[in-house]
This record gives C-alpha cells, structure tokens and sequence, in this order.
C-alpha cells in the first residue's frame, strides 16, 4: 500500500474499539494508517461496560476479562493486517468518551466507528458524536467503507484554512480531485438573494485562492449550494467521494450534517470515511515531551485500494 501523505510527526494513531462490528471496521483502517504513518497503533477500550453506545440489542462488556479478551482480538486483527506494525493495548475504567478525549491530547490520528446497528439509531453514536466536537487532534470517522477513487470532498466556511490545507494534501497525495463545497445563506431575503449567493462565492474564491498555492496542481471543483441542497449534497457526496473533509466544533452546517447521516444512504450504500480537523492545530509547546510536530499532521493515510471492510 502506498502512502498519501509525508510523514510529519510519530505520535501515535489511537483506535477506539467496543467489540461492535463498526468498532472492527475502524481497527482496519486504523492499523492502515499508523502503518503508513510508520507509528504505533494504539487499541483503546473503555470498561467496565462501557461503549460508544449501548442499545438494548447490544451485550454489554461485563468486566476487565472481557475487556483484555476484546483489546486482544482487536490487536491480533491490526497485526494480521499490518504485519510489522507495533500494537499497545490500553484498558481505561472510565467513559469511553472521556478516555478517547485523553487520548486525543497525545494521538497524530484518533480513529472511530460511526456507530453500530444503523437500521435501529439515526446518525453517529454518542461518542463519535462528542469526539466530533471535542477531539484535540484530528478524528477519522469510519463508515464502513473505503473507495480508492473519487474526489476528496471539503466543506469550505470560510474559516481557518487548516481543513481546507489537509483536503488539499488529501486530494495531492491520492492524485485526485479537490471538490469544495460552500453553503450560502440568504441574508437579507428575497430580494437580496443573488446578492448573497455572489457574496458566497466570492468567499469560496477568496478560501480556495489562500490555500491553492498549497497544491497548484490539484484540480478544484468549486460547488455553491444553498441551506435546501444540504441533506442531499452530503448524502450523495458520502457514497461518491473518496474522503470527506470538514472542520471541527460545536457549530457547521458540515458536522451537523455529516453525524446525522450516519453509515448508509437512503439506498442502503456504505459511506466514505469523515475526517474532521481542528480549527487550531496544538502547539508544540503542548507536545512537549510526547512528540514531534502539531496534531494535525496531515490528511489520513487511506488505503490505495477499495477495500469494503467487513
């Protein structure tokens, strides 16, 4: 498998797992990445009891015996896909939430199922939902599947330019295309409203044109699409594209989006993974004597090759 991006940084990527079928498909993708990062990969699990989420039809892990058995599992599945990679378990007795936030403060990469049994909840979990808002480093979201084509799709608003950087390296490192998507908003009512769409794409412009010199070889596809086209863009970007992009926070049409798309379309379609990037990247004064380098660390590392994890 052929990396993406530079290597920039040996903090480790972290897996969070809870013995669901989506916390598997995440070890997958996980252990691709820390290889490609050539760093550890971190299996983390929370007990006792503990899970992302825990609907009735789910069995509860009871105890540290349960919890060490599953960290096992999960490790033998991250070296049977990576053979040389370097594996550490870590059982925490607290919160699953809480522990991948701990982790967050130490990890290049913090990577998560969506959650399991989509037919039964809408949207992410509890967990990958907090992580989504809260997460220190970048926090890589697997739904399931992961396409080697499509274009690397990025929710542009106009904010720090560090998301739309990592699209940029995303898109380079894969030899595909950048689609920027930006969500214009009718401010000032009927009559002002092309006013307000030129107002949109003039910050499109202005975001792409800071961050173009990043990667001038990367070919762009600017799409300008109002609050309405929401729903039906993500959807149909998430089983289009490669990788979707979007910044972190408690705010955006882009996170809000994606975390209630869950992990299939309407058509029953596995989705792309999300990554979603922190609007500050951490200082190295904050790394001090954990690692090299800010958390951000790039765009993930995903696979040269579809690969429909099962």
């Amino acid at each position: 498998m052929n990396s993406i991006v530079p290597v920039q940084e040996k903090l480790p990527v972290v897996v969070g797992v809870d013995g669901t079928s989506a916390a598997l498909h995440a070890v997958d993708l996980a252990a691709a990445e820390a290889a490609h990062r050539r760093v550890p990969l971190v299996v983390a699990h929370a007990w006792p009891g503990r899970h992302f989420e825990a609907p009735k039809s789910r069995v509860t892990v009871s105890g540290r015996t349960e919890g060490v058995r599953l960290l096992d599992l999960a490790a033998r599945r991250a070296r049977h896909t990576e053979p040389h990679l370097t594996v550490v378990p870590a059982l925490m007795d607290e919160g699953a939430a809480e522990a991948l936030l701990r982790w967050s403060a130490r990890a290049s990469l913090l990577v998560v199922g969506h959650r399991d049994d989509t037919s039964a909840h809408h949207g992410w979990g509890s967990t990958a939902a907090y992580l989504a808002h809260h997460s220190a480093c970048p926090l890589l979201v697997s739904r399931g599947r992961v396409p080697s084509r499509g274009p690397v799709i990025v929710a542009v608003s106009g904010g720090p330019g560090t998301t739309l950087a990592r699209a940029y390296e995303a898109a380079a490192y894969t030899g595909g295309t950048l689609t920027a998507v930006h969500v214009w908003k009718p401010e000032h009512g009927p009559a002002g409203r092309d006013a307000d769409r030129t107002a949109g794409e003039n910050l499109l412009d202005a975001a792409l044109n800071a961050c173009g010199s990043i990667r001038p070889s990367v070919p762009v596809t600017r799409l300008l699409i109002s609050e309405a086209e929401i729903a039906y863009t993500v959807e149909r970007a998430a089983w289009r594209g490669r990788l979707l992009v979007a910044g972190m926070g408690h705010k955006g049409w882009a996170v809000e989006a994606l975390y209630r798309s869950g992990g299939v379309t309407s058509t029953g379609r596995r989705l792309c993974p999300v990554l979603l990037v922190p609007a500050v990247a951490r200082s190295r004064t904050s790394d001090r004597g954990r690692g090299r380098g800010d958390s951000t660390g790039g765009a993930p590392l995903l696979v040269a090759r579809e690969r429909h994890l099962r």
